[in-house]
């Protein structure tokens, strides 16, 4: 089966990507979503692939952003 993914091609995330990436890994990972998406963001910027790097180091930041809206959000109620 053909996957359509071609690791030459650059590959940077929409936003509405970046939100659904962090949703999943948090739904898989939960408090160490954040962790995994530094896991993959180190892996691809070891692999010299930048484009993949940044796109993971973005889905942790928003993971961690999420993160601290929802303890603010507990802590206000």
């Amino acid at each position: 089966m053909a996957t359509g993914w071609h690791p030459e091609i650059d590959a940077t995330p929409t936003p509405a990507d970046v939100e659904c990436m962090a949703e999943v890994l948090e739904g898989q990972h939960g408090a160490m979503a954040a962790e995994v998406a530094d896991f993959f963001a180190t892996k691809h910027g070891l692999a010299g692939d930048a484009g993949r790097s940044w796109a993971w180091a973005g889905v942790a930041e928003m993971i961690r952003n999420r993160a601290r809206r929802r303890l603010h959000e507990k802590l206000s109620a």
